[in-house]
C-alpha cells in the first residue's frame, strides 16, 4: 500500500507537466487545425538553452548557481520565445492560410533545425545542472516507509497547475478568450464580426510557445538535463498526449493528459520499463482510433 501511495505521489508532477503541455498545445491547435510537432521541439529547445547559458554563466562568468540559473532561464525565454514567435508568424501562418497539409512537413523541418542548433551550440556535450531544492517533504509514514516528494517536484507541480488555471480563466472569462473561441470555430465568420483572425492566431501561438518554454525550463531544472533528440520525441508525444482529452477544449485536453501521466507512472512502477513507451504510444493510438469521427466534406 505504501509503495502504491508513493507511485501515486510520483505521478502528480508528471501529470501536471503533461496537463500544462497539452493545454498549451490545444490552444495552438485551435488556430492551426493541424498536427504540429514544433511545440514539443520548442519545449526541449528551451531546456537545452537553459543548460547552455547556465553552464556558460557558472563556468565562464564564475556566477553563483542561482545567478547562473537566472541567466539561463532569461536566455531560454528570449531564445525560445523569439524562435516560437518567428515560426508562428513566418512559417505556420502562411502555410495554414494557403496550404494546410504542408504544416506537418514544415514542422518536421523546424524541429530538426532546433535540435541541431542546440546540439552544435553545445558541441554535442551532454550538460547537467547541479542538484538543488532536492529536500524531501514527507506526506505519509508507516513502518519505516515514507511517501515523499522533493521540494522541486512540489514547486513544479504548483507552477504548472497555476499555468493551466490562469490559461483556463483567460479563455473562459476574457474578451480574448471569446475571440479565440470564435476563430477556432470559424475564422472567416469571426473576421466578418470584426475579430482579427491573424492577430488571434499569432497571440495564441505565442501563448502556447510561452507555456512550452516555461515547462521546458521547469522540467530541465528538475531532471537536470535535456537530451538533443528530445525535441522529436516530445513533439510526437505531446501531439498524441493532448489528443486524449480532445483538442476542442484545452482544459479537457489537460485533464486527459494528466490521466495519461498517471497511467505511465503506474506502468513504470509495475510493468517492464523497456516496454513503457511502446505501451503508452499504443494506448494513445488506440484512443485516437476509437475517438475518431467521420466528417462529411462538402
Amino acid at each position: 500500500m505504501a509503495y502504491l501511495l508513493q507511485q501515486l505521489a510520483n505521478a502528480v508532477p508528471l501529470a501536471a507537466l503533461y496537463a500544462a503541455l497539452a493545454f498549451g498545445y490545444a490552444v495552438a491547435f485551435g488556430v492551426t487545425k493541424r498536427p504540429d510537432i514544433t511545440y514539443g521541439a520548442l519545449f526541449a529547445f528551451s531546456g537545452q538553452i537553459l543548460l547552455l547559458f547556465t553552464d556558460f554563466g557558472y563556468n565562464k562568468l564564475w556566477l553563483v548557481l542561482p545567478a547562473a540559473l537566472a541567466l539561463g532561464a532569461a536566455a531560454s525565454l528570449v531564445y525560445a520565445m523569439g524562435a516560437g514567435v518567428w515560426i508562428g508568424r513566418s512559417v505556420m501562418l502562411p502555410l495554414v492560410r494557403q496550404s494546410s497539409n504542408t504544416v506537418i512537413v514544415a514542422a518536421l523541418g523546424v524541429t530538426i533545425v532546433l535540435m541541431e542548433t542546440a546540439r552544435l551550440a553545445s558541441d554535442t556535450r551532454s550538460l547537467w545542472l547541479s542538484p538543488f531544492l532536492n529536500g524531501h517533504v514527507v506526506f505519509w509514514q508507516s513502518d519505516g516507509f515514507e511517501v515523499v516528494l522533493t521540494e522541486m517536484q512540489l514547486i513544479n507541480t504548483a507552477l504548472m497547475c497555476s499555468f493551466v488555471a490562469i490559461g483556463a480563466v483567460i479563455l473562459k472569462r476574457t474578451s480574448w478568450g471569446r475571440a479565440w473561441r470564435a476563430v477556432t470555430d470559424d475564422p472567416k465568420a469571426a473576421e466578418l464580426c470584426g475579430v482579427s483572425a491573424v492577430s488571434v492566431f499569432l497571440t495564441a501561438y505565442a501563448a502556447a510557445v510561452l507555456m512550452a518554454t516555461l515547462c521546458g525550463i521547469l522540467s530541465t531544472a528538475y531532471y537536470g538535463t535535456m537530451d538533443f533528440g528530445a525535441g522529436l520525441m516530445f513533439g510526437l508525444k505531446v501531439l498524441m498526449v493532448a489528443a486524449v482529452g480532445g483538442y476542442s477544449d484545452p482544459l479537457k485536453s489537460a485533464g486527459g493528459a494528466a490521466g495519461l501521466g498517471l497511467v505511465e507512472t503506474l506502468w513504470t512502477a509495475y510493468g517492464p520499463f523497456l516496454w513503457r513507451d511502446f505501451v503508452v504510444f499504443s494506448l494513445l493510438v488506440l484512443l485516437l482510433v476509437l475517438s475518431r469521427r467521420e466528417r462529411v466534406i462538402p
